[in-house]
């Protein structure tokens, strides 16, 4: 215990030494955490729209009004024709196109039918797809209105005065339950949040034992009495902490700035934490073994973090890949803890529900780490 407790105290003394290390484990993190919160998003804020308005009618009106007062679509073109906004659309001009043929008012009160034409630049699937969400909840609300006479332009009030007696009903009542607002950020920041973690646990691990190499001190450690356990423990304990630390001050950050519930269990979420850790610092731990440069670390570790981050759900849903990829990602820590972070600060889980998820962290981190320890060798591989 001796020589843990010292070698303990010439890590912490190591790392309270060198400026640039204090900057990357708490500055940066903290930086990009506010920084990719805002910027990882997949929410569409403002389209651009060019209105092809063949009818110049009060209805044809009313419904690109009813565009525009949402606030996420801004009109930036009219036409009476389809050639012009083909053009906006090619030239990124415009993002969506609202068609509204002739008779379009006349369809509505004779028929109580219109059809509302949108036409989206798919370049960017995920933006049209977004885009074409909010599109169309306007237009069924619009639809709504007019089918319960509420708001009504002067031109089509017949329509409303039409006999529907006999007409069947239905009215749709939604509700958005850990998520009421649908702010995009309490869905992104846990799982940033855990990747920023990830960091400090694999790449600042990996560089902290490399860099000891470089420059002789493992040698030196060679020809002292420690044990290979004891070295282990000194080298990654810290570490450990130190990310415990910096996810207090994610949590904090989460909290206060992006107003992300925490409807869980905080100390459910530290455990995870705690054996999710025991899996990056293992990764590092490997990394560390196999490579004999700083800059091999770094490369090596980019490469296996950029798998583990495409293939955790932090940016695109597990179930959207492929069958096989679906299941290889059950092997992905990473993924894990984002879907236990996610469950427990949104949905309020416990550990009756993320039970499975806290049993693949703890298996991926003695995975992990006895191939980590078993590869290390006291000094170098």
């Amino acid at each position: 215990m001796r020589a843990l407790r010292v070698l303990l105290r010439k890590e912490f003394l190591q790392i309270r030494r060198d400026p640039v290390l204090l900057r990357m484990l708490f500055i940066m993190p903290l930086l990009q955490l506010v920084v990719l919160a805002n910027a990882a998003t997949f929410e569409v804020k403002r389209s651009r729209v060019w209105v092809v308005d063949q009818d110049r009618s009060a209805s044809s009106r009313a419904v690109v009004d009813r565009l525009a007062s949402t606030g996420r679509f801004e009109v930036v073109g009219r036409s009476a024709t389809f050639d012009p906004a083909e053009q906006a659309l090619l030239g990124r001009e415009a993002d969506l196109v609202v068609g509204l043929p002739r008779d379009f008012e006349e369809d509505i009160r004779r028929r109580r039918h219109g059809i509302v034409g949108l036409q989206f630049n798919a370049e960017d699937g995920v933006q049209a797809g977004v885009g074409s969400a909010y599109a169309t909840s306007v237009q069924h609300a619009y639809a709504a209105e007019l089918g319960g006479g509420r708001h009504l332009a002067a031109s089509v009030a017949a329509a409303r005065e039409a006999p529907t007696r006999g007409q069947p009903r239905l009215d749709a009542r939604t509700r958005n339950w850990y998520n009421e607002t649908l702010d995009y950020h309490h869905y992104m920041v846990p799982g940033i949040l855990v990747q920023l973690v990830t960091i400090v646990g694999t790449i600042l691990t990996a560089l902290n034992i490399v860099r000891e190499k470089e420059i002789g001190t493992l040698d030196q450690l060679n020809v002292t009495p420690i044990g290979r356990s004891t070295f282990i423990i000194a080298k990654l304990l810290p570490l450990w902490i130190i990310a415990l630390a910096q996810l207090t001050l994610g949590l904090m950050v989460a909290r206060f700035i992006f107003g992300v519930p925490f409807e869980g269990a905080l100390p459910l979420v530290y455990g995870a934490a705690a054996l999710y850790l025991v899996a990056a610092l293992g990764l590092g731990l490997w990394i560390s073994a196999v490579v004999e440069t700083q800059q091999q670390a770094l490369f090596v570790a980019f490469s296996v973090l950029m798998v583990y981050i495409l293939m955790s759900g932090l940016f695109t849903p597990i179930r959207a890949m492929p069958t096989w990829t679906q299941w290889l990602a059950q092997l992905n820590p990473l993924m894990h803890f984002i879907a236990l972070m996610r469950a427990v600060l949104l949905k309020g889980a416990g550990v009756a529900e993320v039970w499975p998820r806290l049993a693949a962290l703890a298996a991926a981190g003695a995975a992990l780490m006895t191939l980590a320890v078993r590869q290390y060798r006291k000094g170098g591989a």
